[in-house]
């Protein structure tokens, strides 16, 4: 069965947006990095160009952005608006980042990471004390699901209250309010992770505990953290910000 199938399977929950798969939110920001250094010749200009206009995405209100059908044109089209006025006057000084989606602050650390560096700015309270040994049963048993596709799978490893949080640092169209519930956050998940050829989701050292790190080639993507209380995960903190990214694309870990 198909993950569309599976997901489907989910009637009895209201349709609500669950955001778009990894692998064209990518694909969205290359081409517009790419458009943007058509017009301004110069990389590093192209991406702050494209960092301004996400904010500018992220700048107007949650019906604001629904009434959008296609997003990447109206992205497509802002990138072209702000090139068009950094040729006549240079980018204001820090202006890509003046302002970023309200997510929770999210550090995710490679295991080599040098002595010095955050390793967390969160911590979860479980209700149910959890070891080593069941956190890794849980992590492994995410994977297999979310490899496979399987929202049956997935499912009964989310507390009924589970939460997650994407963390795109306003440089990735990702989801801005946390998702709340098991059959929301599974969905989410899923569509997030739907996986396309040269993409791989392994188990792997994150903050000191067994977390999920996809790959897109040689490239990480995207880092995953779970919080898991007994048998169940109870919170996913997932990573697709770039920039929190850099430290696992810099050692090119195996």
């Amino acid at each position: 069965m198909s993950q569309t199938a599976r997901l489907s399977g989910l009637s009895h929950v209201n349709r609500v947006d669950d955001g778009s798969p990894l692998a064209d939110l990518l694909d969205e920001r290359r081409h517009l990095v790419a458009l943007a250094h058509r017009m301004l010749g110069s990389a590093d200009d192209a991406e702050s160009a494209v960092d301004e206009c996400y904010r500018r995405w992220y700048a107007l209100s949650d019906r604001e952005r629904e009434r959008i059908p296609v997003p990447l044109t109206w992205l497509a089209a802002g990138v072209g608006r702000v090139c068009r006025a950094w040729r006549v006057l240079p980018p204001p000084e820090g202006s890509a980042g003046a302002a970023r989606p309200t997510v929770p602050d999210v550090v995710v650390v490679p295991p080599r990471a040098r002595a010095g560096e955050p390793t967390t700015l969160r911590q979860h309270d479980a209700a149910e004390p959890t070891t080593l040994r069941q956190h890794d049963a849980v992590v492994h048993a995410v994977r297999r699901a979310l490899v496979a596709a399987d929202v049956d799978l997935l499912l009964p490893l989310l507390a009924p209250d589970s939460a997650a949080f994407f963390d795109g640092g306003g440089k990735i169209r990702t989801l801005v309010a946390p998702v709340h519930g098991r059959d929301r956050v599974a969905r989410g998940l899923l569509r997030l992770l739907d996986r396309g050829p040269h993409t791989t989701l392994a188990a792997h050292s994150v903050n000191g505990r067994t977390g999920l790190v996809v790959r897109h080639g040689r490239r990480v993507v995207a880092v995953l953290s779970l919080d898991v209380s007994g048998t169940e995960a109870v919170g996913v903190w997932v990573v697709v910000n770039p920039d929190k990214l850099r430290t696992w694309n810099a050692g090119r870990h195996p």
